[in-house]
Formats: C-alpha cells, sequence, structure tokens
C-alpha cells in the first residue's frame, strides 16, 4: 500500500516500513538525527558606535540594540566573544558629516579608533570585521560620491572606497566588508590592500544587496537615511529573479572577493540557496533590522515564542545555505546554542 505521494505505508521487502515518528520522540533523539545546526561560531554581531558618546543610547526601532560609545562597545565586544560568537561587525556615526564622507577613512575616524579598542579588547577570540560604505559618513545619505546631477558617480566612489579600505586595515580590520554595491568595488579594494601590503587581508563582499523595505530600523540606528531619492540604482531589484543575485556574487568572486553575501535573510532564502549552489566561497547571510525589529515587537505583544522564533528563524537561515549569519540576536543566540 502507498500513500496519495506513493510513499509505501506496509511492509517492504518483508520488513515494515520505516516510520519517521520514531526519531522524533525525544528532544534527545531530534538533537541526534539532525542535519542542520548552527552553532555561535555562526554568528557574526553587528554593532554600532557613534562618535561622542559617553554612555550607549537605545534605538527605539530595535528594542535591545544601542547605539554604542567606545567604552560599551569594548565591553560588547568582550561579552560576544566569551559567548562563543564568531565576529562582529563595526557601523560608525561620525560627529559630522559632509559630502565627501570625509571621517570614513580619517585614521582617527570613529569606525577606525573603535577598531583599535576591539582588536585589542578580544584579539583573536573573535573575527572583527568593518563595514566599508559611504552612506553612514555622507551629509546626503548615499552610498557613493555624487555628481553635479545628484546621481551617485560609480567611479569617483571607487577611489573613495579604496582609501577608506586602507585606512580600516591599518587600523586592524581583520575582513573588510564593502556594502556600498557599486560596480568594480571589489576590485578597487582588493588592488589597493595588494598595493600597500594587506594581500593577506580577507574581503567579504555584499554581493547580493537588495533594495529592500527591512532596512528600516537600521537607518535610524547608523543615521544613514537618503536625504533624497533612495537606492534602487544601485541596489538590487527584489523584483528580480535569483539569476542576478548570483551573477552579482560570481562577479565579485571574479575580482577577488573572499566570501559573499545575501542581504536582507528572510525574504530571499531562494536566492541564497541559489547563491550557496552556485559559489565555491563561504556564503554570509545578513538577518536585517526590520527582520529583528518584527520578531521584538510581536513578542512584546505576546503573540510569538521570542526564543524559539529566533531560533527557527536562524537554523532556516543556515538551512538555505549561509556558512555565517550576521543576526543583532547574535550574543544572546549563542547563549542558547551551547
Amino acid at each position: 500500500m502507498t500513500t496519495a505521494s506513493g510513499r509505501p505505508v506496509g511492509p517492504v521487502g518483508g520488513f515494515p516500513a520505516a516510520r519517521p515518528r520514531r526519531l522524533r520522540r525525544s528532544p534527545a533523539l531530534r538533537r541526534l538525527v539532525a542535519d542542520v545546526r548552527v552553532s555561535p561560531s555562526d554568528l557574526v554581531l553587528p554593532v554600532f558606535v557613534k562618535e561622542g558618546l559617553d554612555a550607549p543610547a537605545p534605538i527605539t526601532s530595535m528594542p535591545g540594540v544601542v547605539q554604542h560609545s567606545r567604552d560599551s562597545l569594548r565591553k560588547a565586544a568582550a561579552e560576544a566573544a566569551s559567548a562563543g560568537v564568531g565576529g562582529l561587525i563595526l557601523f560608525g556615526i561620525p560627529a559630522s558629516k559632509d559630502a565627501r564622507g570625509s571621517q570614513a577613512d580619517d585614521p582617527t575616524g570613529v569606525v577606525q579608533s573603535a577598531l583599535a579598542d576591539v582588536v585589542a579588547e578580544v584579539g583573536d577570540a573573535l573575527v572583527v570585521m568593518s563595514d566599508l560604505c559611504l552612506d553612514e559618513y555622507t551629509d546626503h545619505g548615499h552610498c557613493g560620491l555624487l555628481t553635479a546631477e545628484g546621481e551617485v558617480d560609480n567611479d569617483a566612489t571607487l577611489e573613495r572606497y579604496a582609501s577608506i579600505a586602507l585606512a580600516q586595515a591599518r587600523a586592524g580590520s581583520q575582513v573588510i566588508a564593502p556594502s556600498g554595491m557599486m560596480d568594480g568595488q571589489v576590485a578597487a579594494i582588493r588592488g589597493a590592500l595588494d598595493a600597500q601590503g594587506f594581500s593577506a587581508l580577507p574581503i567579504l563582499s555584499y554581493s547580493t544587496k537588495y533594495a529592500s523595505a527591512f532596512y528600516g530600523p537600521f537607518r535610524e540606528a547608523a543615521e544613514c537615511a537618503p536625504q533624497f531619492g533612495d537606492r534602487a540604482a544601485y541596489q538590487q531589484d527584489g523584483s528580480r529573479s535569483a539569476a542576478e543575485g548570483v551573477r552579482e556574487a560570481l562577479l565579485d568572486i571574479a575580482e577577488g572577493a573572499d566570501a559573499v553575501m545575501v542581504k536582507p535573510a528572510l525574504a530571499y532564502l531562494d536566492v541564497l540557496r541559489a547563491v550557496a549552489d552556485a559559489v565555491d566561497v563561504p556564503v554570509a547571510a545578513y538577518q536585517v533590522s526590520g527582520e529583528y525589529a518584527m520578531v521584538e515587537a510581536a513578542a512584546a505583544q505576546g503573540w510569538v515564542d521570542r526564543q524559539r522564533i529566533i531560533i527557527e528563524q536562524l537554523v532556516g537561515i543556515r538551512r538555505a545555505g549561509a556558512s555565517m549569519i550576521f543576526t543583532y540576536w547574535a550574543t544572546e543566540a549563542a547563549a542558547w546554542l551551547r
């Protein structure tokens, strides 16, 4: 006898048919046979550091997440390392902004100073990464330099990215993570790093990054909302097929990326799977601010089981092909996953 799908439900070859529920009878059995696992070392904690703060400042749209002072950032980094988190990535908010994002590559700028702080605090206990973009540093909020007509100038922006990468490398960054979605950004950064003796420094490229509604809370956290227009002219269109996301990842790898990222995670698990199947480098997924905020808001109302839904999402992202997950819950979730 078979089910409508053709699966046997009676004896096969003289033996009783397998019964999958037998392996689900206890938590220990379920753990034993699980083929997808998330470990603390798979997680990367995004952190915000703001110049001039004396104490951490709460982010209203992301309960539990803060803009750090340099002192509170060191403490957060130490806590993440103690929890077994695999890495953290720094986003900086400078005290002053201008059209070219001058603070982004200032040797004494907020991210360069914070990089030195964190590396001194945690050493090699976790991987210290630096986001590389201009949106947090420009007064117009776009990810690159602008032409007189207000368009992002791709090639002029690449020169700035190369300079920023060198500033971050000299400050101690252990992975450079360009997120601006400029054509040729990986090649420009790789060339600059190699020419200045940083050929061993890896690049994790935000290769497959979509113009998404899930970024809203991040723009409060990083104070980087565009002052006009949007970023759809350089970030990818979510209505397109997964093939474009794969193509972008392959292009970045050809330019020298050592790992690639799909961002956001939740609405793009199909793209994540396609990219993971197509490339031979580690693939990251970013569980972004909107994904975080929705769960926290629902949990605050008692509508969902907060811990269960966080773990379920992390496992789903891992199952879709991510080898590392950027998540604001990294330190907390690490304790649950041990």
